[in-house]
């Protein structure tokens, strides 16, 4: 949760003005309730007459509600209402707060003149039957003697009467004053219903834009951090892990955070509005929505508790799907040949059965939420209305009041509700952001120092090893032991040995994919760690073992290394020199023949030769072959050798070789024995006192060619 909060901080203001047009919609949707009451209550029932403080009185009605009322409410009663044309009282003040004080001023005179039963009170001053003090003395013996039966309620419902009736003795329509009402009233709801609508419209637009942005940023940055993780980090992280990361991890991360926009952001505040209007509406049921809440709470806490260990879970089998059908997908050739698709239908099944039983446990438990809330939600409405009808008979409560009551109700528990469904996704989302997070916190072991000397490098190329020591992370014993050899401009120098011998292990130091455990690599004198590595890197040509291209054509594929800086010439000349040049001639758009997705759509020998073609158009100082000629024919092998002596002799070559065939013009040959250096010198030198290199020989030589000690 936390961690996805950490996410929303880098799109502050958008989350403000969110939370801003949430305030808004929840100030509509809480004002449209109290509309509906207002309608029923006051529109229906009440003919639209909403309070005790008539528009228009008889002078005879003013003056009897008058000799009912204390001297200082006489007064405002009188300031309130003035003479006009027609010889009726007519209210003249507009203020609200003055309306709602003649209000209470005015209906208990009117209830104590409704009670006598038109009893012309007026008329009995006048005649001196009685005066204003005794009238006094009247109405309050009369509201002592009905007491409690006397609340609030009833003496609003019978002033209102009293109004009605003055507005019918007068003969003013009481039908058009309550059109009038139900217009003006729906109207507002009108217009609150809009400006709530445009609010929600808003706040899903900046929703889905501050998501999209937080998923765009997520991809961003984990691209950037394993694009810059070593092969150590990379070994630490499967490829389909993360895969799985920076697909469907950032999804759950994306998708929860739009529903925390949506949902969990405008939850409290309805939920408070709702806690508000209820406590205003003062109908003695709180206690019901305590209750709701609390089961609500605890049934969260509860399937929470249960289904977060497994969302962990879930999340570890989707990269062994991912892993499974990857691995299944790029070796289905291998799989076909040897007849294994029974055998990897039934795996694939495992890890798909596997994902299935923890997903059906999770949605299991999480079904029982939906259907225990809307048992909870209709169980408060059968309270709220069981215990409100007996408010209603009782006379303390209106039928408007009890709706509200319950739209607030339903209001604040959906609240809820809505926080129960985040919490659904929350825990996996909480899962995934972790995923994500321990691939942004991890730190690559292979990082540039703060002062580099790339300004030192000389540019010559010579490549040294000094009593380099080599050790796997987590491995007990050491892959490489003092190596030490000179790899000098103009000349060939070929690492061989047995598998497993450490050759690759030796040319993956160079280009820091790993660093040394003890002991330096120099070019031109300046250990490699002390360059950066976009330094280091552009003085080398790699060629991997397996060549890898990338979709596009074969131009892009050539100058992928150098890119606008490689003339169409310098990529045609390096075609040319990796022997490649034939075969991209002979296809009917050449240089931009299409490649399809890590090269399929040409054959291995081809896509080795472009992979060197590729090294040859960045123009390197150091070349570093990773056994890059396995897949050549001898004649093309020879030839390409012949074409890189002739054309990049002034650069200093490495070469990774299975075959004797290939290094067998080598400057130095570097025999590798158990990550040990066997022998150290030229083909011939080797024949003749290097036990390791004659075994090789032997197994891949003629008894003539190893006599006379050359091809």
């Amino acid at each position: 949760m936390f961690k996805i909060l950490k996410y929303l901080k880098e799109s502050k203001a958008a989350v403000v003005v969110i939370i801003i047009l949430f305030i808004l919609q929840a100030y509509c949707d809480l004002a449209l309730p109290s509309y509906t009451s207002d309608i029923v209550d006051v529109g229906i029932g009440q003919n639209g007459i909403e309070n005790a403080v008539a528009d228009v009185m008889r002078e005879e009605t003013l003056e009897s509600i008058c000799l009912f009322s204390e001297e200082e409410d006489e007064a405002l009663i009188r300031e309130s209402y003035a003479l006009n044309e027609d010889g009726d009282y007519e209210l003249i003040v507009t203020e609200q707060e003055t309306i709602d004080t003649l209000d209470e001023a005015m209906k208990i005179p009117m209830v104590m003149i409704y009670m006598m039963e038109n009893a012309d009170a007026n008329q009995m001053a006048a005649s001196g039957m009685m005066t204003k003090e005794q009238i006094l003395t009247m109405k309050e013996q009369m509201l002592e003697e009905a007491g409690e039966e006397m609340n609030d309620m009833i003496v609003d419902q019978m002033a209102i009467v009293f109004v009605k009736s003055e507005y019918e003795a007068m003969g003013i329509d009481l039908s058009s004053i309550q059109t009038k009402y139900l217009l003006v009233t729906g109207g507002k709801m009108l217009l609150l219903t809009i400006l709530m609508m445009i609010a929600a419209i808003g706040t899903g637009f900046l929703a889905a834009k501050v998501s999209a942005g937080i998923g765009m940023r997520l991809r961003d940055k984990v691209f950037k951090k394993v694009v810059s993780f070593s092969h150590a980090e990379m070994d630490q992280f499967s490829t389909a892990s993360l895969i799985t990361r920076s697909t469907n991890d950032i999804q759950q991360v994306q998708m929860v955070s739009v529903m925390l926009l949506r949902m969990v952001c405008y939850a409290p505040i309805l939920g408070i509005g709702g806690i508000v209007k209820v406590v205003n509406t003062k109908t003695g049921m709180g206690w019901i929505i305590v209750v709701a809440v609390v089961v609500i709470l605890l049934l969260v806490g509860s399937l929470v508790g249960i289904a977060m260990p497994k969302f962990k879970k879930m999340q570890q089998l989707v990269d062994r799907m991912n892993l499974v059908s990857r691995e299944i997908l790029t070796g289905v050739s291998v799989i076909r040949a040897f007849s294994r698709e029974k055998y990897e239908e039934e795996r694939f099944d495992k890890a798909n059965r596997d994902l299935m039983d923890t997903q059906l446990f999770t949605n299991r438990v999480m079904t029982f939420m939906m259907p225990t809330m809307m048992l909870v939600m209709n169980a408060v409405t059968v309270m709220i209305v069981w215990f409100g009808a007996k408010g209603i008979d009782l006379g303390n409560l209106q039928v408007g009041d009890m709706m509200a009551f319950i739209t607030y109700t339903m209001q604040i528990v959906g609240s809820f509700l809505m926080l129960s469904m985040i919490s659904v996704m929350l825990p996996r989302a909480g899962v995934a952001a972790e995923r994500i997070e321990e691939i942004l916190h991890t730190e690559p072991m292979i990082r540039d120092k703060e002062q580099v000397q790339d300004e030192k490098v000389a540019g010559k190329g010579v490549v040294a090893f000094e009593n380099v020591n080599f050790r796997y992370p987590g491995a007990e014993e050491d892959a490489l032991e003092n190596i030490s050899f000179v790899a000098k401009p103009g000349e060939t120098t070929a690492i061989i040995g047995s598998t497993g011998c450490g050759k690759s292990t030796l040319l993956h130091l160079i280009p820091r994919f790993y660093d040394v455990t003890d002991g330096r690599i120099t070019i031109d004198g300046i250990d490699i760690r002390e360059l950066s590595q976009k330094k280091l890197r552009s003085l080398l040509g790699f060629v991997p073992q397996k060549g890898v291209l990338f979709s596009g054509t074969i131009a892009s594929n050539i100058k992928f290394a150098g890119d606008e800086n490689v003339s169409d010439n310098k990529m045609k000349e390096a075609a040319e020199i990796a022997q490649a040049a034939e075969f991209i001639e002979s296809k009917k758009e050449m240089y931009d023949s299409s490649i399809a997705q890590g090269g399929t759509n040409v054959s291995g020998g081809q896509k080795q030769r472009l992979s060197i073609a590729r090294a040859i158009a960045a123009n390197p100082k150091v070349f570093l072959f990773d056994d890059s000629f396995s897949a050549l024919d001898y004649k093309t092998d020879a030839v390409l050798r012949k074409a890189l002596n002739e054309k990049i002799a002034d650069a200093t070559i490495i070469i990774v070789a299975q075959r004797i065939s290939t290094i067998l013009h080598a400057d130095q040959i570097i025999v590798l024995d158990d990550g040990k250096v066997a022998g150290i010198g030229k083909h011939e030198e080797l024949l003749a006192d290097c036990a390791a290199y004659q075994e090789i020989a032997k197994s891949q030589l003629s008894e003539a060619e190893l006599k006379g000690g050359r091809a």
